[in-house]
């Protein structure tokens, strides 16, 4: 049977704040073997967590935060919103899949960057869009990628090659036997997101992926305790 990595999708937010310290040590205290964070910049060119391209849904101020310095989302957060540079930290030596939304060249490489400052390149993997990814191949040769794809149809050979990626990450109503059986030949990883049913997660497991977000880390590590156990030939 394959190891399923189990991914805290943005920590543990069904508890705690998403992108936060303390959801990210939640995760990996319930079973993450990795978690998923999302990076922006300040203004000032700080690597931070967060989703959104403002403080209003998490933190109920509407300010881009492309507008604001480190200095003055750490006042309207309350130090809530942490660096890249913290959350390395916070997590140990475990993995940490850094989705970038809205990145630029410039901001990936950034985030390239201050990975590398953190001495965290190798347990470090990258996902986004097929753009995105390019900038990261270009900021760093040996960064180990997770090209985010939206569709069944496979990405065209071309592409593969320029990106480099490792893992192909799909949305979990995308994922099935065939999919993976065809990736897994063609010397592919297969990662999904975002799953938080016990059903999908028996679903993906048995379809053979290699890693799985959700926002229910426990559930999941639970899940797979249970596969694990099962007698030959039976589902959990």
């Amino acid at each position: 049977m394959r190891t399923v990595t189990v991914v805290g999708h943005r920590g543990d937010p069904y508890r705690i704040r998403e992108n936060t310290l303390p959801s990210l040590r939640s995760a990996i205290e319930r079973g993450a073997d990795a978690v998923e964070i999302d990076v922006r910049l300040t203004r000032d060119g700080e690597p931070v967590l967060l989703h959104d391209a403002s403080l209003k849904r998490l933190w109920g101020h509407d300010r881009p935060l492309a507008e604001l310095t480190r200095a003055q989302v750490r006042a309207l957060t309350g130090g809530g919103v942490p660096t890249l540079h913290e959350a390395l930290l916070a997590v140990g030596e475990h993995r940490v899949m850094i989705d970038l939304p809205g990145a630029s060249q410039q901001s990936v490489r950034t985030v390239v960057a201050a990975v590398r400052e953190c001495g965290a390149s190798e347990r470090v993997y990258y996902c986004a869009g097929p753009a995105t990814m390019l900038a990261v191949r270009a900021a760093d040769p040996s960064a180990e990628l997770a090209m985010t794809w939206t569709t069944a149809a496979p990405p065209r050979p071309a592409l593969l090659e320029a990106v480099g990626a490792r893992w192909l990450n799909y949305r979990f109503g995308l994922v099935g036997r065939e999919l993976t059986d065809r990736l897994h030949r063609d010397g592919l990883l297969v990662s999904a997101w975002t799953a938080d049913t016990r059903r999908t997660m028996r679903r993906l497991i048995g379809f053979g992926v290699d890693s799985i977000t959700t926002n229910r880390v426990d559930a999941l590590s639970g899940v797979l305790l249970a596969s694990l156990n099962a007698p030959a030939g039976k589902a959990s």
